[in-house]
């Protein structure tokens, strides 16, 4: 057996089976396109269902590609099976090949032969292969054609070798192809190991023969009601994990490179010996499989949540993260663990690597959800199933009232009761959950109402009730002390409900809010609210009408009611590097107006808590020297630590006082000012409804990212400020200190170290043309000995791989002053993959009426491309260069 790395393997697949003439498919998303029968793509044929079933015609009729896949659901669920199974996974790869009415058994067979036996070097006499009990031909094809002993093709049933897509509809037979792992049994006992199920082969590729339509259900397997496709087709599946495991003599897939870098990060998180890890391999293995499944889902769109999809997301992390707790982890772990993932599947799925951040931070973000409402859940688990008889089961109502209530997955409750020694009753559960969703359907039945009505009835409802008063919501975001107040309604997509369990999204209206809603460039605060024994968190805020503020968020503890006390908490840190954004934009107004013009006026912007972006009016790019010079003004105002303050005053009043405003912002009578002054002179006086800091030195540094043009008269610069700001200088200074070393001097010498490097370069390049010159008049020297006869002419036709064109240009010259008469020149090279093609004939032979343009074409043919050129001369380029022996030979037979 040939060893290889996951990543070979997976090319060597698709490399071998473009060289047959497929199309290299891209995998297609976890969640399935246009299939509402599927929760996540569970098969590689997925993305390909309507081509089988006639619906869609492609442009090929041969594919393969490397497919993600999820099972978790349906008669394709895994997921219990990961941790004690050595084999099982949520997340796998699926490489397949696949024939739209195009090659069929034969030719499908004898691919799969031809890859496992030649590029992986699997040992043939370690190959064993199972066929449908009835299908005659594949016995024929792997017996006679491709030589198997028949005592090694088992005949077994349908249930092992037919596949249906449903009870009516496409179907047909398959054949496995297995490894032996115990070959010293002997080939006598193959098929009867076969037929046991013992354990003795690991099956790694599926090929199915798509060859009927079944008309009818047919639970028997009769066959009465199939009938032939008029264009039968081929779905194969290759699991990548188990094929790796071969290749690498692994005796299971968490031992192979796929997966023993994950659990070697873990390990070393976790600070456990070998030894220990190796007494710790469940914990280890559901880890490794769920942190891969969890960070493919969030790659693909699929976020934390309490139903559908998002239920698998929040499942898998929630589990890995119970079973992280046998290994001592207390707190967040597994961003470390999914950016280990990304390492090792990045390079061919590149998405992983573009949401990489995303990524990390939202399964921290779950871990830390999980984590403050875990002890609770588990300790009334565990007093739950102490008042149980030994061996008892947990009633459903129970088993439903700790995950609607403290967030506890129905999959971690059974894993916990199972390792105590007790059961849960499922059909119980299952019972609570179908009333809560009828129960929790609320406001619904009366049917969806405009949003905006919705939202303007409930202020009006709230109003009259007296529980708010005539300017709605009490909105102060300019004190972010936690704040005591009254929930006043819970809404899930605008209409009101009445019960709501962890997990469930909902929007609350309270009686008074110091959260900010996006106005003015910056962005909605987060944070939480918190009632007796329930937590919300705030993800989001709006403003759907004016007078009503709506937190959008999520149920993370408890169930909140109508009616409770709460406390609204913003996250204060964040605000804080808002602020300090928000601020530091005034700042940068102002000195763009001083350093570039008056004319410079405020086009848009974004405050976020990690950057700033700012839009303004100026007709040229902002030089290097006029960026420097602004910011260094910045970071001088915000080291003289002026003052920042805000006053209310009529619009007329601010405006004569010269405060400026947003363009195309309306403002009302009375506005707000935000006032950046030292005591007696002002530097900036803007009208601005946002939050800023108290004295300018809290924004700490100003950094510009970027400049550029966003239209024309328009320019957009980005910075940063605060912690970013440090971070960034601090990466610069490492990366700075990190060349310097690579360069062998100090941070101060580093730019004249590169210009003398380059001069060096330079001057190396320019000796090696010269030689390369040399080098190839010296080849054409050589080559000139081997000019041939054909046709009555004087012909050098020669392929000099490597050479560039201008060379080959330069080499038709050299010919042409050799040979004076009668001549023609076809040079071939092969140039970084790309085939060229070069012809020169002398003038007489022009005027005779042989061109250079008029040879070439055919010439170019023979490599997939096309060009021209002058009468003596022509060039062209093609697409396959190992044609261009055949190019050069069609040369030849035209001038004979």
């Amino acid at each position: 057996m040939k060893y290889m790395t996951s990543a070979q393997v997976r090319q060597a697949y698709l490399d071998f089976f473009e060289s047959k003439g497929h199309r290299i498919v891209p995998s297609s998303s976890l969640v399935p396109h246009n299939d509402p029968t599927l929760l996540f793509t569970n098969a590689g044929m997925n993305q390909f269902k309507d081509v089988f079933l006639g619906k869609e015609k492609r442009d090929y009729t041969r594919a393969a590609s490397a497919q993600k896949v999820m099972r978790v659901s349906g008669k394709h669920n895994d997921l219990e099976e990961v941790g004690p199974s050595k084999r099982h996974h949520t997340f796998f790869e699926m490489l397949g090949n696949f024939s739209f009415g195009d090659y069929f058994k034969l030719d499908a067979i004898r691919y799969a032969w031809e890859l496992i036996t030649e590029v992986y070097q699997l040992p043939p006499d370690r190959l064993g292969v199972t066929i449908y009990e009835k299908d005659d031909e594949s016995f024929q094809i792997w017996a006679d054609e491709i030589g198997v002993d028949p005592r090694k093709i088992a005949r077994l049933g349908a249930k092992d070798n037919f596949w249906q897509m449903a009870e009516t509809g496409p179907c047909g037979p398959n054949t496995e192809i297995h490894f032996d792992r115990y070959p010293e049994r002997g080939i006598d006992n193959v098929i009867p190991s076969f037929e046991a199920d013992d354990g003795r082969f690991l099956e790694f590729w599926n090929l199915v023969f798509m060859q009927f339509n079944r008309t009818q259900p047919d639970p028997e397997d009769t066959g009465e009601f199939d009938e032939l496709l008029p264009a039968p087709g081929v779905d194969t599946g290759l699991g990548l994990e188990r094929m790796v495991s071969i290749l690498q003599g692994a005796d299971y897939n968490y031992e192979t490179d796929l997966f023993m870098p994950i659990i070697e990060t873990t390990q070393r998180l976790a600070g456990e010996t070998d030894a220990q890890r190796d007494s710790h391999l469940i914990p280890y293995r559901v880890i490794a499989d769920h942190v891969r499944a969890a960070t493919f889902m969030i790659g693909d769109g699929v976020f934390p949540g309490a139903k559908g999809r998002d239920s698998i997301c929040r499942l898998v992390i929630r589990r890995a993260a119970r079973f992280g707790q046998k290994l001592g982890f207390n707190g967040p772990f597994m961003a470390d663990v999914a950016d280990t993932v990304i390492g090792i599947m990045g390079g061919h799925y590149t998405g992983l690597v573009d949401r990489r951040e995303t990524i990390l931070e939202t399964i921290t973000l779950e871990e830390e959800r999980f984590h403050r409402t875990m002890e609770r859940g588990v300790e009334e688990l565990e007093a739950m199933l102490h008042d149980l008889p030994e061996g008892g089961k947990l009633d459903g109502d129970s088993a439903f009232y700790l995950k609607a209530t403290l967030g506890l997955p129905i999959q971690v409750t059974q894993d916990i009761a199972q390792e105590m020694g007790y059961n849960i009753d499922m059909a119980g559960f299952n019972e609570a959950e179908e009333r809560h969703s009828l129960v929790s359907g609320g406001g619904q039945a009366m049917g969806v109402i405009e949003s905006g009505e919705a939202y303007a009835n409930l202020l009006n409802n709230l109003q009259e009730s007296g529980k708010l008063g005539k300017e709605g919501v009490n909105y102060n975001p300019y004190d972010i002390t936690p704040l005591v107040t009254e929930v006043l309604a819970l809404l899930q997509d605008g209409q009101p409900v009445d019960n709501l369990i962890v997990g469930d999204k909902v929007e609350v209206v309270l009686q008074a809010t110091p959260f900010y809603v996006e106005s003015g460039g910056q962005v909605s605060d987060i944070g939480v609210i918190r009632g007796d024994n329930w937590l919300v968190e705030v993800e989001t805020m709006k403003r759907p009408v004016k007078g009503l503020i709506v937190h959008v968020g999520e149920v993370v503890e408890g169930a909140p009611h109508i009616g409770d006390n709460a406390i609204a908490e913003v996250n204060a840190d964040r605000r804080a590097d808002i602020t300090r954004n928000h601020t530091g934009t005034h700042l940068l107004h102002a000195a763009l107006r001083h350093q570039l013009g008056t004319h410079v006026e405020q086009r848009g912007s974004l405050v976020a808590p990690d950057r700033l972006r700012f839009d303004f009016s100026h007709n040229e790019k902002v030089t290097p020297e006029q960026l420097a010079s602004v910011e260094r003004e910045i970071n001088d105002i915000i080291l003289a630590n002026y003052n920042v303050h805000a006053e209310q005053k009529s619009r007329e009043e601010a405006q004569a006082e010269g405060a400026m405003a947003l363009f195309g912002e309306k403002y009302g009578d009375v506005v707000r000012t935000v006032i950046v002054d030292n005591g007696s002179e002002r530097y900036s006086y803007e009208l601005c409804g946002g939050a800023h800091v108290n004295e300018t030195s809290e924004i700490g540094t100003f950094v510009f990212t970027n400049e550029g043009s966003v239209s024309s008269g328009i320019r957009r610069v980005e910075a940063v400020t605060g912690h970013a700001a440090a971070k960034l200088i601090q990466n610069k200074l490492n990366q700075l200190n990190l060349i310097a070393d690579t360069l062998n001097t100090t941070p101060d010498n580093t730019l004249s170290r590169i210009e003398s490097l380059q001069e060096e370069l330079a001057a190396s390049r320019k000796q090696v043309d010269q030689l390369q010159r040399r080098l190839a008049k010296y080849n054409f020297d050589e080559m000139l000995a081997h000019t041939e006869s054909i046709g009555g002419k004087t012909a050098l036709i020669g392929q000099l791989d490597g050479v560039p064109v201008d060379t080959m240009r330069e080499m038709a010259d050299w010919f042409r002053n050799k040979t004076k008469d009668n001549g023609v020149l076809v040079l071939g090279s092969d140039i970084d993959g790309r085939p060229m093609v070069l012809v020169s004939v002398t003038d007489d032979l022009v005027k005779q009426g042989v061109r250079a343009g008029d040879l070439i074409k055919p010439i170019a043919a023979e490599i997939g491309g096309g060009g021209g050129g002058r009468p003596n001369m022509a060039q062209a380029g093609g697409k396959d260069s190992s044609k261009l022996p055949q190019a050069l030979q069609k040369a030849r037979d035209l001038l004979a």
